[in-house]
């Protein structure tokens, strides 16, 4: 799914101009990525939470070569899904998996 794609569903189900949609998501994903930045969590009630992580710098190899390397450190972003959001997926998941008589 692209941010087009989610601009078009929302359009659907609200009705507001695909502009206003399309604004409207831009802010969002400009304020999910501010708070980021300030390594804020971003807790999105029953989907999930989204965390930056500080990795430490260590020692890598380079696959092609055999080298050492420094891998440097740096911050990742993960995501943890809310029991409400598994608990949806795999219900479907489920439903699909149980034949049909």
């Amino acid at each position: 799914m692209t941010k087009v794609d989610i601009v078009e569903a929302i359009y659907e189900k609200v009705g507001f101009s695909k502009k206003e949609v399309a604004k409207i998501v831009e802010s969002i994903f400009d304020i999910i990525k501010e708070h980021l930045q300030h390594h804020d969590k971003i807790k999105i009630s029953g989907f999930g939470n989204f965390v930056i992580r500080n990795k430490r710098a260590r020692r890598g190899r380079n696959p092609q070569t055999g080298d050492d390397i420094e891998i440097t450190p740096r911050r990742i972003l993960t995501f943890k899904p809310s029991q409400v959001l598994k608990a949806s997926l795999n219900q479907k998941e489920v439903k699909s998996d149980t034949p049909v008589e």
